[in-house]
């Protein structure tokens, strides 16, 4: 059996959004969003890259700016493993659901979020890559995890990608780009051609934020 979330309520929900917001402009020198417009009365999956223990906290306040508002998100979900939930019972109050990798109740787990999804203005936080890597590796790798939850939904569901990239520069503090894509909805949804377009859509963040220097120069 599954543990189920209970979801912050929208007041405690700006309440946290402003406390990471006031810590993440003291912790960076700049935070950039570069957005995309997003369709009203959908419920979201929001994917990102998987590079640090601060994603979740990253993917908290791009909510916040972006997609929190009337006619869009209000209510976050986020797969997490059983185990760190048993350890930490406060996961569920900020949007954690259970998962065991392996166990028949994984199923569950699916058709949990798959429920949630297809009612308009639910959430689902997911890192599609399933482990930590590099923020400036060139190519993302898909977990399957994602067809899984796509095929539940019954209802318009907006897919959003945000390749997230941190780079010092000329300041002591590190700047965050947030670089959203929309990636369409489940109605049209392709587990390749999302791939390829969400791995075009981070090379070319990277050669945006990276400043590249060609051979030989």
């Amino acid at each position: 059996m599954i543990i189920k979330s209970k979801p912050l309520k929208p007041f405690f929900f700006k309440c946290g959004s402003i406390l990471i917001s006031a810590i993440l402009k003291r912790r960076f020198n700049k935070l950039i969003i570069n957005p995309v417009e997003l369709k009203p009365n959908h419920s979201y999956i929001l994917m990102c890259n998987h590079f640090s223990f601060l994603d979740g906290f990253l993917a908290f306040y791009l909510c916040g700016q972006v997609l929190w508002k009337p006619g869009f998100m209000r209510r976050l979900y986020i797969m997490s493993v059983k185990k760190q939930m048993e350890k930490n019972p406060w996961l569920r109050y900020c949007g954690s659901f259970s998962v065991e990798p392996g166990k028949l109740s994984l199923i569950e787990s699916f058709d949990y979020i798959g429920e949630k999804l297809s009612e308009p203005g639910n959430l689902f936080l997911y890192f599609p890559q399933g482990n930590l890597e590099s923020m400036h590796i060139p190519d993302i790798e898909f977990q399957d995890g994602i067809n899984e939850v796509v095929s539940r939904v019954k209802g318009n569901c907006q897919l959003i990608w945000c390749s997230n990239i941190i780079e010092y520069f000329e300041s002591t503090k590190p700047s965050l780009y947030f670089n959203m894509l929309d990636c369409g909805t489940t109605a049209d949804y392709n587990f390749n051609q999302l791939v390829e377009k969400v791995n075009v859509h981070h090379k070319k963040a990277l050669q945006k934020q990276v400043r590249f220097t060609k051979p030989g120069k």
